[in-house]
């Protein structure tokens, strides 16, 4: 696991850690760029947060804006009609149930309409600083099988199946490990298996073809002021000790 840790230094970071980063981890923010996200393609995720929050940052203004049109400031993210909806009640909720605020259990925020158990473990980790939870998406639900870790059909028995077979100290940081990864070099189809640091430990289940190695994609170096930062914590290796 460090390998990886120390292998995601640089790459890209997905839609919804960024946004947490640049909105200093607000629980509204990831929530709702969380539920956005869902079988979407993470520049839109990205496109399509900014647009939504450029026009209501709180619950209590998003809640005054009509589904139709969160609709078109979320478009084209996939099934935004359904989502649009979703967004527009949970503001609601927020506002009358919870005094504007985003809850901090599970029990709560799976209450809210469109939130499933990987929007809300991730909302947890990110904005509940939770060392408890396991957010599984389809990268970590297919690597976790890859890898061997797990042998599971769900995200939901994954989660389930990942307490059992991890070690509780890198809970919270396997999803940003293995989306990163997935995105860049595990691939669902043709993964990059020459350029995988845990190649000699995976059991490659599934894989029938390996892809072309070609670097993956970079971003520029965060600057030695940055490090150690509130924001730079998830993205850099300062992880737990040690395996």
């Amino acid at each position: 696991m460090r390998a990886l840790a120390r292998a995601i230094d640089d790459l890209d970071l997905p839609a919804v850690e960024k946004i947490a980063e640049e909105s200093q981890e607000d629980p509204f923010e990831v929530l709702i760029s969380t539920m956005l996200s869902a079988q979407t393609r993470d520049p839109v995720t990205a496109a399509a947060s900014a647009r939504l929050f450029r026009f209501a940052r709180t619950p209590r203004t998003m809640a005054k804006l009509s589904t139709k049109q969160i609709e078109r400031l979320i478009y084209p993210v996939s099934f935004y009609r359904h989502k649009a909806k979703h967004v527009k009640e949970t503001c609601r909720i927020l506002v009358e149930r919870h005094g504007g605020r985003v809850p901090g259990t599970m029990e709560e925020l799976l209450a809210l309409p469109g939130v499933g158990r990987k929007t809300a473990n991730l909302v947890l980790i990110l904005s509940f600083k939770s060392l408890e939870n396991i957010c599984v998406d389809t990268h970590v639900h297919r690597i976790s099988n890859r890898l061997g870790w797990v042998t599971t059909r769900t995200p939901d028995e994954t989660e389930q199946a990942l307490y059992k077979a991890t070690d509780r100290r890198w809970w919270p940081y396997i999803n940003l490990y293995l989306v990163t990864w997935g995105q860049n070099v595990c691939r669902p189809v043709y993964p990059r298996c020459g350029e995988c640091v845990i190649y000699q430990e995976c059991a490659r289940v599934g894989v029938t073809r390996e892809g072309a190695t070609t670097a993956p994609s970079r971003r520029p170096s965060v600057p030695d002021t940055a490090r150690g930062t509130k924001a730079d914590t998830r993205r850099r290796s300062a992880r737990p000790a040690a395996v």
